[in-house]
């Protein structure tokens, strides 16, 4: 009994509380409700090889022990990121004699992105000939980081960042729980102070539950055992929000943040824009791409875009954080009340797409210089037309693609901002061009 006090009291809450049955774990219900795949499968003790992806505290360390115990395997835990080919050994090893003795072996590795392709690859033939049932944690996109040939033999799980509701739950429970919780200490929590504990969470049961953690040891010298939404405040202040500077998250992030601006949306990019500050993002990175949607997005539609995103980041660079954050915000709204246009970004997709279907095809001779007598007998330059020198300083009729390509349309203006009399502009031009081409007289006639 002193022996079980004692383990109780280092351990920390998060893991004396971890879910024992599938009744006790809570969320992930389009997994684990009956009738869901997961819950099927644990239930029916039908083990198999499986990814589980998801954000940290989520319940995938637990869901590996569960159904691990569920068909009563042995369960051996790894970490990838202490772990090396000497421990996947040595577990392939401790799995022969387990299966030897008629029980299965769930081999469980943490952070398993961490693994390179050979580290990973050591798996294949332990989980193809069922030495092992492989299962892997990361909170990192499988298709980017986890190999083909495993994928193909582990069917992957999606996990979800937990509600307010249920983080809120779990710290009720655990708040009651006289065997594993903090029930005999006789602590309460003020309303306010749980709802907002189970906010701070942010998805994290074992984060929420680490704060609750701290929130009692602040009580621990006051004779009224109640955390107040003061103390809940204290231990809850300074957190960051789900972010993993150059993960999922991160391009997830970045990408709402472009398709609001895109879809012309001030308020979700500036909130896309503060999720990405307060995780921690390298505001240069966002300026970047501001800039990029100033090409991409707004082009000719309104050319001040390009300007004001240069100026944000150059304010940005002078002033430093967290000052010249706003100047990059004000881009970022600019962009998105901007008009916009794609003309620009599709254009020069078609001409690429041209460049690779033609080939190297030859400067036309009137459009090459001529700095040489040699180049003059050549006939270079000759024919060319000085722009300037005709009517509204615009040589009807000319040509300026290579022979061999026909007249092609790249840049097509869109009936919004200055690209409405960009548009008006050009369509005259265009007029005038076609109908000096249709008037001039066929090579050979005069």
């Amino acid at each position: 009994m002193a022996q079980a006090s004692a383990l109780k009291g280092w351990r920390p809450l998060a893991d004396r509380m971890r879910p024992r049955t599938l009744d006790e774990f809570v969320g992930q219900q389009h997994l684990l409700a009956p009738g869901k795949p997961l819950y099927e499968a644990i239930a029916s003790h039908a083990l198999h090889s499986l990814i589980l992806w998801g954000p940290p505290g989520t319940g995938k360390t637990t869901l590996a022990r569960l159904m691990a115990g569920a068909s009563d395997a042995e369960f051996i835990p790894l970490s990838a990121v202490q772990a090396g080919i000497k421990d996947i050994r040595e577990a392939v090893a401790r799995a022969r004699q387990v299966a030897a003795a008629g029980h299965a072996t769930v081999l469980f590795l943490d952070e398993v992105h961490r693994f390179n392709k050979a580290q990973q690859d050591s798996f294949l033939p332990h989980v193809e000939d069922g030495t092992l049932v492989f299962i892997g944690a990361t909170t990192e996109n499988p298709s980017f980081e986890i190999i083909g040939a495993l994928l193909s033999r582990a069917r992957v799980y999606v996990l979800k960042a937990l509600e307010a509701p249920d983080i809120r739950g779990l710290l009720e429970r655990a708040l009651t729980d006289h065997e594993r919780g903090l029930g005999e200490s006789g602590l309460t929590i003020e309303p306010e102070a749980l709802d907002l504990l189970a906010q701070a969470g942010d998805g994290d049961a074992r984060r929420a539950l680490g704060m609750l953690e701290l929130a009692s040891g602040l009580t621990a010298a006051s004779a009224v055992r109640t955390i107040t939404l003061a103390q809940a405040r204290e231990v809850a202040s300074g957190g960051r929000r789900r972010f993993d500077k150059g993960g999922e998250q991160f391009y997830d992030q970045i990408s709402a943040l472009h398709k609001a601006v895109r879809g012309s949306d001030p308020d979700a990019a500036l909130y896309w824009y503060a999720r990405m500050i307060d995780g921690g993002c390298d505001p240069h990175y966002v300026a970047r791409r501001v800039l990029r949607m100033a090409s991409e997005d707004i082009g000719l539609a309104d050319p001040r875009a390009l300007n004001i995103a240069l100026d944000a980041w150059q304010a940005f660079e002078r002033l430093g954080s967290p000052e010249g954050e706003l100047a990059i915000a004000e881009a970022v709204v600019y962009m998105a009340v901007a008009a916009k246009s794609n003309a620009l970004y599709t254009g020069l997709g078609a001409a690429m797409a041209d460049v690779e279907r033609y080939g190297s095809l030859a400067v036309p001779l009137q459009l090459r210089n001529a700095p040489t007598k040699l180049m003059k007998e050549l006939g270079y330059g000759s024919g060319y037309r000085y722009a300037h020198n005709e009517q509204d300083a615009f040589a009807a009729g000319e040509r300026y693609l290579p022979e061999g390509m026909p007249d092609t349309h790249y840049y097509e203006p869109v009936p919004r901002g200055l690209e409405i009399r960009i548009g008006e502009a050009l369509a005259r031009l265009r007029e005038r061009n076609q109908t000096a081409r249709t008037d001039k007289p066929a090579e050979g006639q005069k």
